[in-house]
């Protein structure tokens, strides 16, 4: 699943190869979405490039090439500057989630799942009302809490894998070091470690394939701090 920002530079930069037999330059997809800057428009590429969305043609300027489209794009085509259509269960990434509901058994607990979080490229989070999970109820302590699938391989390093359901309890702030679900910019979710660096806050990955990002203070709001994780195999 795709950010409604991603979405919408990977429609631009598909119709304007189309039109043009070139990719945009970085200031024409920086003007198309209404960024302020080129680093918004280097982390949807680089986002875009890790799902597998485009890649770079080595050698060349300006040598993006779509290796494919979303089924809603493909069907549904969106411009950038109006909403995309997506489907219903799509929310945004500041949701609210529901206080976990005891099970009639008492030793499990069931809690909202809310979607795929990305723990590589950060992705709005799903909401399936009719999906919950069980999990022992002596994982939880106080609060709200919910569940989210990681997408991704970035925390790996802090045993967190591609397909492992995450408890998170709902806060707005973490201890530093915390692994957290952090909103970022208003439009996208991670799972990362939170470090504050004097004015500065850090997303760092468990992945040494993946960067940390430094974002100011004002661009990271903490939605919940990872409690435990459960896997099927």
């Amino acid at each position: 699943m795709l950010t409604k920002k991603q979405y919408e530079l990977l429609v631009f930069i598909d119709d304007y190869l189309k039109k043009n037999g070139l990719s945009p330059s970085f200031d024409e997809m920086k003007d198309a979405l209404g960024l302020r800057s080129k680093s918004g428009i280097h982390r949807l590429i680089t986002g875009l490039e890790e799902r597998g969305f485009i890649r770079h043609l080595p050698h060349r300027a300006r040598a993006l090439e779509v290796l494919k489209l979303p089924e809603n794009i493909r069907n549904q085509p969106v411009r950038p500057g109006r909403r995309p259509r997506l489907a219903d269960n799509v929310i945004q990434a500041d949701f609210k989630p529901a206080a976990a509901q005891p099970s009639i058994s008492g030793e499990a607990v069931e809690l909202p799942l809310f979607g795929m979080i990305a723990a590589g490229t950060p992705i709005e989070a799903l909401r399936d009302p009719s999906n919950m999970v069980e999990v022992p109820a002596s994982l939880l302590g106080g609060g709200d809490h919910y569940a989210l699938k990681v997408d991704g391989d970035s925390m790996v390093e802090a045993g967190i894998q591609d397909g492992d359901t995450v408890v998170v309890q709902r806060c707005d702030s973490a201890e530093n070091g915390a692994i957290v679900v952090a909103l970022v910019d208003n439009s996208e979710v991670t799972l990362k470690r939170l470090r504050r660096r004097g004015a500065s806050v850090a997303l760092e990955p468990a992945n040494k394939n993946y960067e940390t990002r430094i974002f100011g203070p004002d661009q990271v709001k903490v939605q919940g701090k990872l409690v435990a994780l459960f896997r099927k195999y």
